[in-house]
């Protein structure tokens, strides 16, 4: 078995045992692909067999370190590569190519020597080929997976379009093969965007002719905020009646138990007493505002995790936050109508705690009274009877 097999059954058992399942675009397929390149190229650009040799090598370890970390993966992989080839004991100065070669894929470096540009056209010959949209969902999923967050398909594809137009390839081999595959890719790309802007539009224009979703809107939170100033209402007519209740029974009933011919009216009193407190505090508890302590950032807006249109959230954000927030729901109806809901669905939810916080007041608030007068009456013909 030569190096190049050993080096190639050593990849595939590493990225078998230690590539995460998440890695979706680097694993071994895409390896495969850049090794079949590399060799191509070499071919079309008539290296020897030893430049060869050395080009492929690095192809099946360029990625390898993408099953140890996500970022900064090509020096791991120029790493682990250097670690088996001195276990082959091969020369110390192609083990230095090797690695060069390696590191010759990060993104955004430069090469300068012709195997350096070989194995850099080869990393991304995909886009200069005709299953250039399939890798490229492939790579996308990786990255959501691993960023943990929806990536919107129409930045995505702008990304794309942007990544195309930096891009080049550097062999003339490269660009006299796949450019022509590239540049084709580059204009379905734009038709896509083009087209996806378009409906975007149309779904736009639709929903401003709509009228109807405005009005919805508009007259159920209208309604939502009604219900909730009549529940205040509720809250603080039981809150005031309470008060008052306290208030007389602390300056006539109070001073006059005392006595010892009036100690019949200490419970009643205590009963009165004890359901008008509990009636005041649950009164208190169901008008208390609540305001959130999340910090809103601009992430979250764009990725539809909170509402900006509540104060409640958009306190603690900057006036530069807020206003750019603002400017981003005016040209993103998707993202406003969205905020309107979260709007409209969490504004229920204060409405539903508020009724049963009051359902509750009223409830307490009718059986003290009922036991009061029932407290006073058992009270007053127990002494009766004594007297």
């Amino acid at each position: 078995m030569n190096l190049v097999q050993k080096s190639e059954g050593f990849v595939r058992d590493y990225l078998a045992q230690n590539l995460s399942p998440d890695i979706l675009y680097h694993n071994i397929t895409h390896t495969e692909r850049v090794v079949h390149r590399v060799v191509e190229l070499a071919q079309w650009e008539n290296c020897s067999a030893e430049d060869k040799e050395l080009l492929t090598l690095a192809a099946w370890f360029h990625d390898v370190g993408y099953a140890t970390q996500f970022e900064n993966n090509e020096i791991v992989g120029a790493q682990i590569a250097e670690e088996f080839f001195k276990s082959e004991n091969l020369a110390a100065d192609k083990i230095e190519k090797i690695k060069s070669l390696i590191l010759a894929t990060i993104p955004k470096s430069e090469p300068k020597t012709l195997l350096e540009k070989i194995i850099k056209d080869a990393d991304c010959s995909h886009v200069g080929s005709e299953y250039f949209f399939d890798v490229s969902t492939a790579l996308k999923t990786e990255l959501e997976l691993h960023q943990h967050q929806k990536i919107k398909s129409t930045e995505w594809d702008q990304g794309n379009l942007e990544f195309l137009d930096e891009h080049q390839f550097f062999t003339t081999s490269a660009k006299e093969n796949w450019q022509a595959q590239k540049d084709k890719n580059r204009l379905k790309l734009e038709e896509r965007i083009r087209e996806r802007e378009e409906k975007l539009a149309d779904k736009k224009r639709s929903r401003k002719m709509g009228r109807g979703v405005e009005t919805m809107f508009r007259v159920t939170l209208k309604n939502h905020m009604d219900l909730s100033a009549i529940a205040d209402t509720k809250a603080n007519i039981l809150l005031s009646i309470n008060a008052i209740i306290i208030s007389v029974a602390i300056a006539n009933l109070l001073p006059k138990l005392d006595s010892i011919s009036n100690t019949f009216l200490v419970y009643p009193t205590m009963v009165l007493l004890f359901f008008s407190v509990v009636s005041i505090i649950l009164s208190v508890l169901s008008t208390r505002p609540n305001v959130s302590n999340v910090h809103v950032t601009r992430e979250m807006i764009k990725n539809n995790q909170s509402n900006i249109l509540f104060f409640g959230n958009f306190n603690k954000m900057s006036l530069e936050e807020f206003e750019w927030g603002i400017e981003y729901l005016i040209e993103n109806q998707d993202t406003l109508y969205n905020s309107l809901t979260r709007d409209l669905y969490f504004l229920g939810l204060v409405l539903e705690r508020k009724y049963r916080l009051l359902r509750i007041t009223y409830n307490v608030f009718m059986i003290g009274i009922v036991l009061s007068a029932l407290a006073f009456v058992v009270s007053y013909f127990m002494i009766a009877e004594v007297s």
